[in-house]
């Protein structure tokens, strides 16, 4: 499937993610946020941000293999919170503005993301509404060409430093599937506030936001594509944001496995090292097997994707697959480390942090699930 054009992105974005990314990265942490504008702008200059984009607004109009292979480069950064940022503006917050918004709102909005110029987030999740899209509350009602937006938006990523947000509002009563629009609110407009910003067990590098909306006027003509089909919409992306996010785990996973056959080499007990220990080596081994089989599934529905056909079912299947091997792979490598495991610093104490995000984000591991049965016959077909 990779081509020498997909390899060539391969290299730049690793050679990004070790040059300027992973020598901060302790920083960031530390800091509880990372300067997310100034190295967008630096993704922007090497034409990172819009591979998948169409070229009329600055994008390389490539399929959505690229933007797999970049996630899964972005794995080898020795974090997880930057890459998810990095992957919510590029991946999250933009395709919906890309292909459904207006040639207007894509020249005010999707150049400048695609450039570099400004950050984006993506507003869907709500106090009470999670993995649950069609129960939001946050309403947008029409007065005169406008919208007026009252409500709230949690678990924000970028969310203190975002320039505008891709926000899912409900602008009718009625079917809760049929009645939400996607529209873009610039975060500096008047009533938009940051709550509070959160603070987490892991993916600490990223700053995450509960925003609130207290009668915040924006124009319609900010809303991307039809009225009514903002939940068609997101529901479309979520599928490429799924794959994404179990493309980001490959690497991760693996730095974590090859950190701890270095250290249970070095380290002694009884002896001898703790990797000549039958046990360790073979626990070792089939998690890198496990790793690689995850990597097969993202593979095969990333060309089931490309090719036009329905990913729904494999891209719920590598998610949930991620989800559970990160929490696996970070717990028993952790294992191997003994009280260094428990440091907060260690690079596989980090893992066991960040991973943990994989099966809540992006829906959670039991909506993976029953979006699995359904497409198995098990259970009656819903619109979810």
């Amino acid at each position: 499937m990779f081509t020498q054009e997909h390899e060539a992105v391969r290299r730049t974005v690793a050679r990004f993610v070790q040059e300027e990314l992973n020598p901060h990265v302790d920083e960031w942490e530390g800091a509880e946020t990372y300067p997310a504008h100034e190295v967008i702008k630096k993704l922007g200059k090497l034409g990172l941000l819009g591979l998948t984009k169409p070229e009329a607004y600055g994008g390389a109009a490539l399929d959505h293999s690229y933007s797999v292979v970049m996630a899964e480069e972005l794995g080898a950064c020795r974090c997880g919170g930057v890459p998810m940022s990095i992957g919510v503006h590029t991946d999250m917050a933009t395709p919906a503005l890309a292909r459904f918004g207006s040639d207007e709102l894509r020249k005010e909005f999707l150049v400048p993301a695609i450039a570099g110029e400004v950050l984006s987030c993506i507003g869907v999740s709500e106090p009470g509404a999670g993995s649950d899209v069609s129960s939001i509350k946050t309403k947008a009602r029409k007065d005169g060409d406008d919208y007026v937006i009252d409500g709230g938006k949690m678990w924000i990523t970028n969310g203190t430093q975002a320039d505008w947000m891709c926000c899912l509002a409900n602008t009718s009563d009625g079917d809760p599937h049929r009645n939400k629009s996607l529209i873009i609110i610039p975060m500096k407009t008047k009533g938009v506030s940051v709550a509070k910003k959160l603070k987490k067990i892991g993916m600490n590098a990223s700053d995450t936001a509960q925003i609130h909306f207290d009668g915040v006027r924006v124009p319609q003509k900010n809303r991307i594509g039809e009225e009514g089909k903002g939940f068609t919409y997101q529901m479309l992306q979520f599928q490429e944001e799924r794959l994404w996010g179990a493309a980001n785990c490959l690497k991760m996973m693996e730095l974590a496995i090859n950190d701890t056959i270095d250290y249970t080499r070095q380290r002694k007990i009884f002896g001898q090292s703790v990797l000549d220990n039958q046990t360790v080596h073979f626990k070792l081994a089939e998690l890198q097997s496990e790793v690689e089989a995850l990597r097969a599934l993202v593979y095969r529905a990333t060309e089931m994707l490309v090719s036009g056909g329905d990913v729904t079912k494999l891209a719920s299947m590598a998610k949930l697959k991620a989800g559970r091997l990160v929490r696996q792979v970070s717990d028993e490598c952790l294992q191997f480390w003994g009280g260094m495991g428990f440091t907060w610093e260690n690079q596989v104490s980090r893992l066991f942090r960040d991973g943990r995000l994989v099966s809540i984000g992006a829906g959670a591991d039991e909506v993976m699930l029953s979006i699995i049965s359904k497409y198995m016959g098990i259970l009656p077909p819903r619109t979810q």
